[in-house]
């Protein structure tokens, strides 16, 4: 039996079509003069009606994928689970999306009731209830400018409270991911979270270890590039998600809760910071970061037990903590090499003589450990002074000699001088090269 939809006329609403890109209307009449419904629907309906700037907009359609790439040249099919298609107008690339159908028995899962295939159409109304939230279910229509809702989500948008279509187990194992988007809506909207659709993320948190690494990437990226990271990362280890999307650092953290968190709140606040002054952010330095705990604690490990002098220890660490960190959430070689970078160069700061600080600071790189080295100073890492010196040798203030003392990995002493080697007479025995130097 068909549900009649609750139908929000222009004038109870705020989204006039001057909210939307050019793009956006452009493709919505194209479907529309072609015979097809057409809707925007998703964040950036719900994100209008919070009063907040969206950054993309989705489009819904009762046309199919191949009907879609007819009517636009610049249409090319994306995904493996649902056929999605991409249209672009220059810089601008809307996601077009056919209606999806109701769950049925067609649908492939796993055993953990995921669905791995969703390739079935359906109407309208079928595609409201396969939405996620409730807020996330309502359309804006071209034809008349009003709003259509099948699922409430006009009255959670006024009661402002995050709700699930369905039952909220169910939809999770549908796709875990929602979890983290829960999460992330939430926060960004200050939203409440509804008691249902709570009670069972915990519990079902592992099951984001059937989520292929890549995808769980950007999710993170949404989760902590953004200025409400601080309250989605402890809403993350409130709901034991945390644990699922970065285990080294979990552990470091069981050891050392209160420094471990300060650290990656300091570090998120000055993610934060930068965003909302508009500032650039770079994901190498949020992962350099938030693996800096576990990969600190291997140093150790390998120095101690071990006897890596420090430089390879700080490789192999790297490289461990990498490797397995990749396995939860993907973190691309143009982000990771980076991180790396950053953790190798702290150790460079130390050396202030001569001029080492002048090649330093030529690295393409120096900005970001600079500003990681500015965070070890304030967790306790690294000593103030040296963060003070090396801001005034950037800004061009005269400095003053300092002793080589800071650390370049916690826990770890200051490292010995080298000894300058004297070269022998040509029958004294050994040449200039006869003994290694020593080991830093």
């Amino acid at each position: 039996m068909a549900i009649e939809p609750k139908r929000i006329p222009r004038a109870e609403h705020p989204i006039s079509r001057s909210s939307f890109t050019g793009a956006v209307l452009k493709a919505l009449y194209t479907l529309r003069d072609a015979g097809f419904q057409a809707y925007v629907v998703g964040g950036g309906v719900r994100d209008l009606l919070a009063g907040l700037h969206p950054k993309d907009f989705d489009i819904a359609t009762d046309a199919h994928p191949e009907q879609i790439r007819k009517l636009f040249r610049s249409c090319r099919l994306v995904g493996r689970r649902f056929l999605i298609a991409h249209v672009r107008f220059g810089p601008e690339v809307l996601e077009v999306t056919t209606f999806r159908g109701p769950i049925g028995d067609s649908h492939d899962r796993d055993e953990t009731g995921r669905i791995l295939s969703d390739n079935v159409y359906g109407s309208l109304e079928d595609d409201a209830f396969r939405r996620d939230f409730t807020i996330n279910g309502l359309y804006y229509d071209i034809r008349d400018y009003g709003i259509v809702d099948y699922v409430g989500g006009m009255d959670d948008m006024k009661a402002r409270k995050l709700r699930l279509i369905g039952d909220p187990e169910l939809r999770y194992r549908e796709d875990p991911v929602r979890m983290l988007r829960a999460v992330r809506i939430g926060n960004k909207l200050h939203f409440q979270m509804d008691p249902g659709a709570a009670e069972p993320i915990p519990r079902l948190a592992p099951l984001l270890r059937e989520i292929p690494a890549a995808r769980l990437f950007e999710e993170v990226l949404k989760l902590l590039l953004n200025t409400e990271a601080v309250e989605n990362f402890r809403a993350l280890h409130w709901f034991h998600l945390w644990h699922e999307l970065f285990p080294e650092l979990a552990a470091a953290q069981d050891n050392d809760p209160e420094h471990v968190r300060a650290f990656v709140e300091w570090a998120l606040n000055n993610t934060a910071e930068r965003m909302k002054h508009g500032e650039p952010v770079s994901p190498a330095f949020l992962f350099a970061a938030l693996l800096w705990t576990p990969l600190a604690a291997r140093v150790r490990q390998l120095r101690q037990h071990q006897g890596h002098p420090e430089h390879l220890a700080l490789q192999q660490a790297s490289e461990e903590i990498m490797a397995r960190q990749v396995l939860r959430v993907a973190i691309p070689k143009r982000f990771s090499i980076p991180a790396r970078e950053i953790w190798q160069m702290q150790g460079r700061f130390e050396n202030r003589r001569g001029n080492a600080p002048q090649r330093l600071m030529a690295h393409p790189r120096f900005r970001a450990a600079y500003d990681f080295l500015l965070l070890r100073a304030q967790a306790g890492e690294a000593p103030q002074e040296l963060a003070d010196w090396w801001t005034a040798a950037q800004a061009g203030q005269p400095v003053e000699a300092s002793p080589e003392g800071a650390e370049g990995v916690p826990g770890e002493g200051a490292p010995r001088k080298r000894r300058r080697r004297r070269r022998r007479g040509r029958g004294g025995g050994g040449g200039p090269h006869s003994a290694p130097p020593q080991q830093h």
